[in-house]
């Protein structure tokens, strides 16, 4: 990594913009960053670390964000850091803005912008700088991988503080683990130490709760044995408990085993007991079953005896049935024709009842031949009918006529009250449209005035918005300008150094014996030799190209502010004068006046509308008047032919009529008397008919009864059954018999009879003993299914624990394992006699190797007295390997870093530092760092030592090297030609770069 241009503005003590070009401190390979205290020294390698990682180092971060910010700077100049290096091959330009509290651009007070990054490389092939992130997290992880070092390593390695070095020589071994730690990122080295001492607890853990399981299942056996199994006196942990466990389960099952065997030899006994009883217990109920059969037998023969003669008249009643039957047909062919007359007879008395007196005597014919005439007179109503129905009509008609009349007079009415306000409806109507069209008028140029007040206010807009950017613009172009003349500056400063030492570039060119390109001679003498901080030829024209690029971006600024310019002066002029809140007022008036116009305008198109339907509605009304008046005139011609006609209808009825109200009415009262006596005929001749029947069926109801041997009719009549009695009177004698059927097949039975002559059965006493070995059966069953339980139970959880305690072997020999590495890695371990930590065993490997790169260059500053050594001894109680000794080449003795003097302190913390630089860079990665700043601890060294310590800073040049010494020790000014001093003032520090 090689610095080369730093910018920084209002940073710091720094209230401007500062300069620093490390090409040229670095070409003599050694330079003094010098200044009274105070005046910013540090601040120019915070701001390379605030460049490089956001952030300043040590005690100094408290200062991060707008804390960068100079008191010094103008409240309109921003903080700005720009550093410019190359690291793994690539040029790279990173430029951070922290958070800024600017003034507001518009009334008082500050607003807080965000903080910034731009991180740019240079691309050889195009011959310029390409864009390549703007996230602070891009960049950094960036930076942070190209670089290969954290924030705290860049800042010990890069930046050497002395006075932590020299607080490392002095510390005990914890401080210093800390700090090693650190810079060599041994972290992963604690997180194995952490991850094996958290296995450690797991494994432990998991041991535990596999014993803990074991003893549970080993308590559930013992309580499904009985208590009858001894458990271990062992706890969760202890070594053994596994196969004391399983031991006392396998006794626990053989004991199980012997009680199931007992259990099912008692429960075979019980179940024979039990069948012997079940058989006794089923002929006693036989015996007791057939007993209760003969007496029941006995029982119902009794009854049987009883109802004898009851049986006997059913029997007979039966027989008597059966003769009637011949007899029914007779009998139901009576009782019909007996109907049939009855109802004929009501039939003719309810006839007869409808005619008058006189016709109480006749006959059939009479009647039907009064019927005959009565429809004759009916039949000559027929024209009357006619004529009444006409009548009807004209009624009706002359009806409609009048309401014709009152509709045409009401029709006239409205139409003459209308047509009477039509003047007036008119003049209001085309009143309104004139209005309307008015409005619409005034709309038009308001609209005119609304547009071109809006122009003027986008304008405005347009004019407020590029005064703005014309303010921005002003700004970059004096910053472009102030850099341009910079550049300039640095450019012809440049080209004023290379001509002072031209003679010692043309002497490099000279060679023995070829003419000097000046004076021709061959001989060189004394050739001019360059000095420390010469400028060549590549450093004028890099010089000469950045101050013509930093040119190009002024005329480019200043023609971007110029089209800006005229921009603003074309809006400016459309605009005008009034501000912009005054023209938006007035775009808001001009909108409400045309919105009110148009609103007033809207109405025009529904005013012709409503005065189009007005004069259709006129025109129409007046039409009406005219057709009512016509149908008026024709109506009272046609109400007089009307009126005639209706006259000779009413005398032609009057006579039809008679005494009834109406012909319908005399026609409906022939009608009547038509049917009646109809009716009454028919119910003669029907009662006639059904006399003679009746008495015919009587005669051979007679014949019949006595036939089938009954002296009356009355007599077969009575015998008869109907459907349900004579089903009733066979289920009975039905019945009977199969009552004294059954009866007899019981007691002739063998079984049964002799089951009467053997003593009562006594069915309780067998049911209590076969009660008694069901009992007995159960119980032995319940205590074999018992054993067989425990016995499968104790299976169960013996199985579990043998697979526990499989499952435990090896996290047991993990736990061990795992237990002796944690313990190693921890420094507890017995193996581990300098109870060295893991970590602490990376880091003293790392301290050795900085310890034998440290004493390379102690040894030259010393002149060859001092070399440091790593030890691994304890420091009192504490753990071994971090310790740090001197050995003293003239006295021959080793001693504890701390016992050394000031200046010794500081060039062994110096080595120290410089040996540790090269260690980290190894470590991470061998990113080669080309630059180097060494802070303070030159004030107390002696000139004899001081000499030696920069011939070893200055032999850092071999390796392409370049060293900056930040100090105010007023003789290394005079020793180290390229220098950058801080100057202090009351506007703020400044630098100031020299050469030599």
């Amino acid at each position: 990594m090689r610095l080369h241009r730093l910018d920084i503005t209002a940073f710091g003590p720094f209230g401007g913009s500062q300069s620093v070009d490390f090409d040229a401190l670095s070409a003599a390979g050694l330079f003094l960053l010098h200044g009274p205290t105070g005046a910013g020294k540090t601040s120019v390698l915070d701001a390379v670390s605030y460049a490089l990682y956001g952030s300043v180092p040590g005690a100094r971060q408290s200062g991060q964000g707008t804390g960068l910010r100079s008191d010094h700077a103008a409240p309109g100049t921003r903080t700005s850091v720009t550093l410019e290096l190359t690291v793994a091959g690539r040029r790279l330009e990173i430029t951070r803005q922290p958070p800024w509290e600017r003034p507001k651009k518009r009334g008082t007070g500050t607003t807080l912008d965000k903080a910034q990054t731009w991180l740019r490389e240079y691309d050889t092939a195009v011959g310029g700088w390409k864009d390549l992130s703007r996230s602070h997290q891009e960049i950094g992880e960036e930076i942070t991988q190209l670089l290969g070092m954290s924030r705290e390593q860049f800042c010990q390695v890069v930046l050497l503080p002395q006075g932590d070095f020299a607080r490392f020589l002095r510390a005990d071994a914890e401080a210093r683990g800390r700090l090693l730690g650190r810079l060599f990122d041994t972290q992963r080295f604690a997180e194995v130490e952490k991850r094996l001492a958290e296995r450690r607890r797991a494994t432990e853990t998991d041991v535990r709760d596999g014993d803990t399981a074991l003893l549970a299942d080993a308590h559930r056996m013992q309580q499904a044995a009985g208590d009858a199994m001894e458990l271990p006196e062992l706890a969760p942990g202890d070594p053994g408990l596994a196969d004391a466990v399983l031991s006392a389960a396998a006794v626990a099952r053989s004991t199980a085993r012997e009680q199931l065997t007992v259990a099912g030899c008692r429960l075979t006994a019980a179940e024979s007991a039990r069948a012997a009883a079940d058989r006794a217990l089923d002929d006693v109920r036989e015996l007791a079953r057939l007993q209760r059969r003969f007496t029941e037998a006995r029982q119902r023969a009794l009854r049987l005896e009883e109802r004898a003669g009851a049986h006997r008249e059913a029997q007979t009643r039966m027989e008597r049935a059966r003769k009637a039957e011949a007899v029914a047909p007779a009998l139901e062919l009576r009782e019909a024709a007996e109907a049939e007359h009855r109802r004929a007879a009501a039939a003719e008395a309810h006839a007869r009842g409808q005619l008058p007196e006189r016709y109480a005597d006749a006959g059939a014919a009479g009647l039907a031949a009064d019927a005959r005439r009565a429809a004759e007179e009916l039949g000559g109503l027929e024209s009357a009918r006619r004529a009444e129905r006409r009548l009807a009509d004209l009624v009706a008609e002359r009806a409609d006529l009048d309401r014709q009349e009152r509709a045409d007079e009401e029709l006239l009415e409205d139409a003459e009250s209308w047509l009477a306000g039509w003047e007036t409806a008119r003049a209001d109507l085309r009143s309104r449209i004139e209005s309307a069209q008015e409005a619409a008028g005034r709309a038009d140029q308001l609209a005119e005035r609304r547009d071109l007040a809006r122009r003027r206010l986008d304008a405005a807009r347009r004019r407020d918005r590029l005064a703005e950017d014309a303010d921005a613009g002003r700004q970059r172009a004096l910053a472009s300008a102030e850099r341009a003349a910079e550049a300039r500056a640095h450019w012809l400063d440049l080209k004023e150094q290379r001509l002072d030492g031209i003679a010692a570039e043309l002497a490099a060119n000279l060679a023995d014996g070829e003419p000097c390109a000046v004076c021709g001679a061959t001989d060189h003498p004394a050739p001019a030799r360059k000095i420390a901080g010469h400028v060549d030829r590549e450093a004028e024209g890099n010089a000469l190209a950045a101050y013509q690029r930093a040119d190009e971006q002024r005329a480019e600024d200043e023609r971007r502010l110029g089209a800006v310019r005229e921009s603003l002066a074309a809006a400016t002029a459309e605009a005008g004068d009034l501000p912009t809140a005054r023209l938006a007022d007035e775009v808001e008036e001009a909108e409400r006046g045309f919105a009110q116009a148009r609103e007033a305008a809207s109405v025009l198109h529904a005013g012709h509308e409503e005065l189009r339907r007005a004069e259709q509605e006129h025109e129409r009304r007046t039409a009406a008047r005219q057709q009512a008046a016509v149908r008026t005139a024709a109506r009272v011609g046609h109400r007089e032919r009307l009126d005639s006609e209706r006259t000779a209808l009413e005398e032609e009825l009057a006579q039809a009529r008679g005494a009834a109200d109406s012909v319908a009415a005399r026609a409906a009262q022939l009608e009547r008397w038509a049917a009646r006596l109809t009716e009454a005929a028919e119910a003669a001749r029907a009662a006639e008919d059904t006399a003679q029947r009746l008495k015919d069926a009587d005669a051979r109801l007679a014949d019949a009864a006595f036939r089938a041997g009954f002296d009356t009719p009355q007599d077969a009549a009575a015998a008869l059954l109907d459907d349900a009695a004579h089903r009733e009177l066979q289920r009975r004698l039905d019945d009977w018999q199969t009552e004294e059927a059954a009866v007899r097949a019981v007691l002739a039975e063998a079984d049964t009879t002799a089951a009467a002559a053997r003593p009562p059965a006594d069915p309780a006493a067998a049911e209590r003993a076969a009660a008694a070995a069901e009992r007995r059966v159960r119980e032995a069953a319940s205590a074999r299914d018992a054993a067989a339980r425990r016995c499968a139970e104790l299976d169960r959880l013996s199985a579990r624990a043998t697979t526990g305690a499989r499952r435990l072997a090896p996290l047991r020999e993990e736990y061990d394992r795992v237990a002796r590495l944690a313990s190693l890695a921890a420094g507890t371990s017995a193996d581990n006699e300098r109870r060295m930590r893991l970590e602490a065993y990376v880091l003293a490997a790392r301290l050795e190797q900085v310890a034998a790169a440290a004493t390379v260059r102690l040894q030259r500053m010393s002149s060859g007295r001092y070399t440091l050594v790593h030890s691994d001894d304890r420091a009192g109680r504490g753990r071994s390997g971090l310790g740090l000794h001197v050995v003293d080449a003239w006295t021959g003795r080793e001693r504890d870093t701390a016992t050394l003097s000031g200046g010794e302190t500081f060039f062994a913390s110096l080595a120290l530092a410089l040996g540790l630089a090269d260690v980290v860079t190894d470590e991470t990665g061998g990113v080669r760092l080309d630059t180097l700043f060494i802070d303070e601890g030159f004030g107390s060294l002696d000139d004899q030592t001081l000499d030696e310590v920069l011939d070893v800073l200055d032999s850092l040049r071999e390796r392409d090297r370049s060293v900056g010494i930040v100090s105010h020790v007023a003789d290394l000014r005079r020793r180290v030609h390229a220098q950058l001093e801080v100057v202090k003032g009351r506007s703020g520090s400044v630098l100031r770069q020299r050469g030599h």
